[in-house]
């Protein structure tokens, strides 16, 4: 089976190398040139357009950085469905709205298309180690002929249920990554304005009822305030809590520690820091504190 891929930044190029790695026949695109031929180095095909890469590949697989970005390219006038023969499936692994998610299902269906939702967790280190978690949403049949592509990828695959449900699943997750986030950071502000060692508070929190997984990740960036050039940036995760909130209104949920959260990673956006690391907040509860 062969398999197209298109999007090779932060998330994509380890989802890529993984497939190549592990056995893939893999044929990639994406607008930088020199990233397909660093591909093509490798042992991947290197597709010269989208309508190329879509007509040539039993499954076609795409990792894009936003909303408008796959809207354009799953629903375009010559975008991946568009391109794509009935029996063809396609995948979006990136973290959309709803309703783009549920209009890529309904236009892939008219053509009798297969469309799988299937973002991913775990992060570029879990892109390169090949560990990341992939939720997936829609037809059962199509989800178990990309199954085996999706463990090149991935130690935890799961279908979630029909088209929509990897995208909900995605969000949930992304509703406890903000949330916990923003809670790492007011917890180290307090440890800092105890004098506690965040060093020893994150350890000791790794075996207690206040641990997390994003208090665990936040503790040593915190420490060193290391939040330039991240690969978790802030512009991603305030992209994805702005998606959940505005969900919320939509379903009549009143989802208050997301919207605080929300509000947190807007300002550090109004800021102007979009790629520092999401961490980064707790410079959000430092100014809004007293000194």
């Amino acid at each position: 089976m062969s398999v197209g891929f298109v999007g090779l930044g932060n998330m994509g190029q380890g989802m890529a190398d993984n497939l190549l790695a592990k056995g893939a026949d893999l044929s990639v695109y994406t607008r930088t040139r020199s990233k397909i031929d660093a591909m093509a180095v490798k042992g991947a095909t290197g597709a010269s357009s989208l309508q190329e890469l879509v007509r040539g590949n039993d499954i076609v697989m795409a990792c894009l950085p936003d909303v408008e970005t796959s809207r354009d390219l799953f629903l375009g006038a010559d975008g991946i469905i568009a391109n794509a023969t009935a029996g063809q499936t396609v995948v979006d692994h990136g973290t959309v709205d709803m309703q783009t998610t549920l209009d890529c299902a309904a236009a892939a269906h008219e053509k009798g298309v297969f469309f799988l939702d299937a973002p991913i967790s775990g992060g570029p280190g879990g892109a390169t180690g090949g560990t990341l978690t992939i939720m997936v949403g829609g037809d059962d049949h199509a989800y178990q002929s990309a199954l085996n592509e999706f463990e090149r990828m991935s130690a935890n695959v799961r279908h979630m249920g029909p088209s929509g449900a990897g995208t909900a699943m995605k969000l949930i997750n992304q509703l406890l990554v903000g949330i916990n986030t923003a809670a790492a950071a007011e917890a180290f502000a307090l440890a800092n304005a105890a004098n506690v060692d965040i060093t020893t508070a994150a350890e000791l929190l790794k075996v207690s009822f206040g641990g997390s997984t994003m208090a665990a990740r936040s503790a040593p960036i915190t420490i060193e305030r290391s939040f330039d050039d991240s690969g978790a940036p802030v512009r991603a995760l305030a992209k994805d809590m702005g998606i959940i909130v505005e969900f919320a209104k939509s379903q009549g949920l009143a989802l208050q520690l997301a919207q605080h959260s929300e509000g947190m990673f807007a300002e550090l956006m109004r800021q102007g820091k979009p790629n520092y690391d999401i961490a980064g907040v707790i410079e959000i509860v430092e100014q809004r504190s007293s000194n």
